[in-house]
């Protein structure tokens, strides 16, 4: 099993959207790989990532399960932004033998029964969760960057010390 070659794991409910294009060009990553189970089934949300991303970058759309199963089979001249919907789809990942050291916990929306942590940031029980166990279990560390820059506010949310105390 190869070590894939990420450059970012981005957690945003949007998954590519306009500040996408930001997010690539600042990980220099040559492939992005949407990890979604429902926009892997989608032709319509496919096509309209896709027209976001740069015509030099690669995008692949793969479900949960495709995701592990392809990331080790990688090659190392692939820089890979992996974007996911939710902390959940990072557990999988992680659960599935993905080495995950770091992710951007980037756009969770509010909605009823969420916390809301950050202007961007909103979780509920199951996120909370996952995030705890992507912690505790796997080692991973967290930013909560809304863009590359990092120049908003909430971005320099202590999602580490959160987990640690909630």
């Amino acid at each position: 099993m190869g070590v894939p070659n990420i450059k970012k794991i981005r957690i945003d409910q949007r998954l590519i959207h306009g500040q996408g294009a930001m997010w690539i060009a600042n990980t220099q990553a040559n492939l992005v790989i949407v990890a979604n189970d429902e926009v892997a089934e989608s032709h319509i949300q496919q096509e309209l990532m896709k027209s976001l991303v740069p015509d030099s970058v690669g995008v692949r759309f793969f479900t949960i399960d495709e995701t592990i199963a392809k990331l080790p089979k990688a090659a190392p001249r692939q820089t890979i932004f992996l974007i996911v919907k939710s902390p959940n789809d990072v557990l999988r990942i992680a659960q599935g033998g993905i080495k995950i050291e770091h992710v951007n916990v980037g756009n969770i929306h509010y909605a009823e029964g969420k916390t809301r942590l950050t202007g961007f940031i909103s979780v509920d029980s199951e996120d909370l969760a996952s995030l705890k166990s992507l912690r505790s279990d796997y080692g991973v560390t967290f930013d909560t960057m809304v863009t590359p820059m990092g120049t908003e506010r909430g971005q320099n949310f202590d999602m580490d010390g959160y987990l640690k105390t909630h």
